[in-house]
């Protein structure tokens, strides 16, 4: 079923490095109230879900401050979707067979698979779950990665985010689209993390579909336990003012929701434009 939440929020999904529009909102003859632009319809779509919607997609205007380049926008259209009884793994299915539906040259063969941990071993000689900053910042050198000011402040998410999106990503999936899943607990955000066995460390249930150099959608096995989604937002938070940005306010109504009986399912975004770009063979975001 095709649904359209609220594009105005109070409360947010929390995230370190992504900040939502603020804006000023006049109720009736009162004082001027805060709120913010969403940058997912996320927090709706689960109210719904958690309601006995069943299974629901939505193509929203979402919102991201200080986004604007090649790939980005400050606003953009994001293709969201939920299956009640899916995992992530089952999810992975359905966006290949959009994404070979509206590129057809992606099609006739089954989507490359890796987990992050065979990624950064692949491409960068790190093992992401057995690493520090400094022994990132190590590879950064030998790999020709200009590092940042600060950098040795940060956290081990971050170095490897830089060696990504500097060093892996451009050249990632420049054939066959790519997914990758298996994430680090540290990086589940909304996602359900798996308990660790003789064979693997604990892992988060979160896939990202690539597809020539560009990160096309982020899909997770949904996170159902309401106190831990507050302690994963309290912390974000908290690096959110420990990197200078300003803590925000906590969707409440999306814990609620978690409370209220939502259901075991799978979900994804799909940056739309994105996707666009590629199918029409476009290097610019803004073009489409």
């Amino acid at each position: 079923m095709e649904v359209d939440t609220p594009l105005l929020a109070d409360g947010v999904v929390v995230e370190a490095h992504i900040d939502p529009i603020p804006c000023e909102v006049r109720v009736g003859a009162g004082a001027a109230v805060k709120r913010r632009l969403l940058t997912s319809p996320e927090g709706p779509m689960k109210r719904l879900l958690a309601q006995g919607s069943g299974p629901i997609y939505q193509f929203a205007h979402a919102f991201r401050d200080g986004e604007m380049g090649r790939r980005h926008a400050v606003e953009f259209t994001m293709l969201e979707w939920y299956r009640p009884g899916l995992d992530h793994i089952e999810l992975m299915s359905e966006v290949e067979a959009l994404v070979q539906e509206l590129i057809p040259e992606t099609g006739g063969a089954r989507f490359d698979r890796v987990t992050y941990r065979e990624l950064f071993r692949e491409f960068a000689s790190i093992d992401p779950f057995e690493t520090s900053v400094g022994a990132i910042g190590e590879r950064c050198a030998a790999l020709g990665v200009d590092v940042p000011q600060g950098f040795g402040d940060g956290t081990v998410d971050d170095a490897l985010d830089l060696i990504l999106v500097s060093h892996i990503e451009p050249t990632l999936a420049a054939e066959r689209p790519l997914f990758v899943h298996g994430y680090p607990p540290s990086q589940a955000a909304l996602a359900q993390v798996r308990v660790p066995t003789d064979e693997q460390p604990a892992t988060a249930d979160r896939f990202e579909l690539y597809l020539r150099g560009v990160e096309l959608a982020n899909g997770y096995h949904e996170l159902i336990d309401a106190d831990e989604q507050r302690h994963r937002f309290e912390e974000a938070n908290r690096a959110r003012v420990a990197s200078g940005r300003a803590a925000l306010p906590i969707d409440d109504a999306l814990l609620d929701a978690l409370r209220d009986g939502f259901p075991p399912c799978a979900g994804v975004a799909l940056g739309f434009d994105r996707l666009l770009m590629l199918a029409l063979g476009l290097d610019r975001i803004g073009d489409v």
